[in-house]
């Protein structure tokens, strides 16, 4: 089955959204043609931080700068990559940007990442330059300084290696003149596969330009739905809560950037804090995982808090938990909006939709297809069950380095195989019903469970380990695992978490630890069925 999405007032011949051979036609062909425009939008406040506001000239000007630097001091050429390793900080879009502008292949790396995490993904991308902040430099000092690599550092002090970095901003020069084409790539985005290893997932600048039109598509649709004019509205002043380096907050800075519009940063999560900013602000938008949304909503319960300048709140980076919906409607009946969706990181970003009335009416959906995005449900099963395919301008070309990845998550014809089992209605909508892969999605980061079992194996106690995800009320789903170890070993669970927080993210350590006597379960091929020892954990 095939499903491709659409309004035709919106998609028809001559509309903004008119897609010709799987591509927006009206729609940038490159991210530098997608951000030079903003530059018109002169003193609008883009971003809102701690340390105050930039506007739009300020940010275009900035980034022109270190393009500049980039061509001209380093020597960097169209094609090398940059790495951006760096918190919620008004400069994490400078360098990004900077890179697009010069023609670079922009890498933004997971800031929560340990130094050996790190390491794997510069070796693998052997970036030309590194741009971090001053909580990252000694996480990647050490590959710098073996491979003279140069770095420029971001809210930190300089060091051997790295200079502090100091604005550029003159506003007559503009960026480098550089050759940026449809075809180049743009991005190189890290993720993770069943191997357990991280892959970067490549996109070209044709890519990321159709996940620029896509949230612009599907706001536009939504306007439709509420009767209203597209573009007509206010620019939006946004929360986005999502990391930098994640996707989902792709989606969200891109329909920001395209309005014009505000957003408001956060270093650090904070529920309370959020309420501030919103009423400091005048937030119009929220965007993150479903924890923080879940959070938000109950801070403002508690606090009495209205939210009276909220009107979208959307979910992104993982399922949205049964009941978000209700809770939002019981709360601000229909002032607030309800948005959540579907997308990957080989996606570029959000490619499903479910917003408003038809969030409400249909909660366990993801959506329709954006107009550039074909959907597939392959070898369909009684209930219409099967893999969840899908095809369009905004996926990537395949992952960085290596080719047998990307021939396995790609048929000849471009489809990519996400692993997520899904169905489709006879309206178009789809729903996601469960995983193929062993992914565990907690909080809205991927936790892929092989990579902690293969640390969990690494300690000299532990002679077999699996990790596996259980529902949580909050994070959606929690990591935990069961291990059994070897004779006469400590059974100190916590040194074994302690062991995993050594050597991967805070956010992959499991949660709990159960230590098993016996063998564990496995099927007759050797798989260990971890349904059987998910029991384990509701009884516990």
């Amino acid at each position: 089955m095939v499903v491709s999405g659409g309004v035709e007032r919106l998609t028809a011949e001559g509309a903004p959204f008119a897609v010709q051979d799987g591509v927006y036609v009206g729609g940038p062909q490159t991210l530098r043609e997608f951000v030079e425009v903003v530059w018109a939008y002169g003193d609008r406040v883009f971003l809102v931080s701690e340390a105050g506001r930039t506007t739009y000239r300020e940010f275009f000007d900035a980034a022109c700068g270190l393009a500049r630097r980039f061509v001209g001091e380093y020597g960097l050429r169209p094609g090398d990559r940059a790495v951006v390793a760096m918190r919620n900080l008004p400069e994490w879009h400078v360098a990004f940007w900077a890179a697009q502008l010069a023609g670079l292949v922009a890498v933004p790396l997971n800031a929560w990442w340990t130094e050996d995490e790190f390491t794997y993904a510069l070796d693998d991308c052997t970036p030309g330059v590194l741009l971090v902040d001053g909580e990252r430099v000694a996480r990647v000092r050490g590959w710098a300084a073996r491979n003279g690599v140069p770095g420029i550092v971001f809210e930190g002090e300089a060091e051997e290696g790295f200079v502090a970095y100091v604005p550029d901003s003159d506003p007559l020069l503009g960026p480098p003149s550089v050759d940026v084409l449809p075809e180049h790539d743009s991005t190189i985005i890290y993720t993770s596969g069943t191997t357990g290893r991280p892959k970067g997932a490549v996109a070209t600048h044709l890519a990321q330009s159709g996940a620029a039109m896509n949230p612009r598509y599907f706001a536009a649709a939504a306007a439709l739905a509420r009767g209203e004019v597209p573009g007509t509205a206010p620019a939006p002043v946004s929360l986005t809560t999502f990391p930098f380096f994640h996707v989902a907050a792709f989606t969200s800075f891109y329909a920001v950037m395209a309005a014009g519009g505000t957003l408001v940063m956060m270093r650090k999560w904070d529920a309370r804090a959020a309420l501030d900013l919103i009423r400091r602000h005048g937030v119009t938008h929220y965007a993150g995982v479903p924890t923080t949304a879940l959070q938000l909503l109950e801070a403002a319960r508690a606090a009495g808090d209205p939210m009276e300048s909220l009107v979208l709140l959307s979910t992104g980076g993982a399922a949205a938990p049964p009941g978000i919906v209700a809770g939002i409607t019981a709360a601000y009946g229909q002032r607030v909006e309800p948005r959540n969706g579907y997308g990957l990181t080989e996606t570029c970003g959000g490619v499903l939709s479910n917003v408003g009335a038809e969030y409400r009416a249909h909660p366990g959906s993801v959506g329709r297809p954006s107009p550039a995005t074909e959907v597939r449900i392959e070898r369909p099963d009684g209930d219409g069950v099967g893999e969840l395919w899908l095809r369009g301008q905004s996926l990537v070309r395949g992952y960085w380095g290596d080719e047998a990845a990307t021939r396995a998550a790609f048929t000849d014809h471009g489809w990519f195989r996400t692993g997520d089992l899904a169905r489709v209605d006879e309206h178009g909508r789809v729903s996601v019903v469960d995983r193929i892969t062993d992914m565990v999605i907690r909080g809205g980061e991927n936790v892929y469970c092989v990579e902690v079992e293969s640390v969990l194996h690494e300690h000299p106690d532990v002679a077999d380990a699996a990790v596996l995800g259980v529902p949580h009320p909050v994070l959606g789903e929690e990591v935990v695992a069961v291990v059994r170890l070897r004779p006469e070993a400590d059974p100190d669970v916590e040194r074994l978490r302690a062991h995993v927080g050594a050597r991967l993210a805070a956010f992959k350590v499991p949660a709990r630890v159960l230590v098993r006597d016996g063998e564990l379960p496995r099927n007759p091929t050797g798989k260990i069925l971890k349904r059987e020892l998910r029991g384990l954990f509701s009884c516990a």
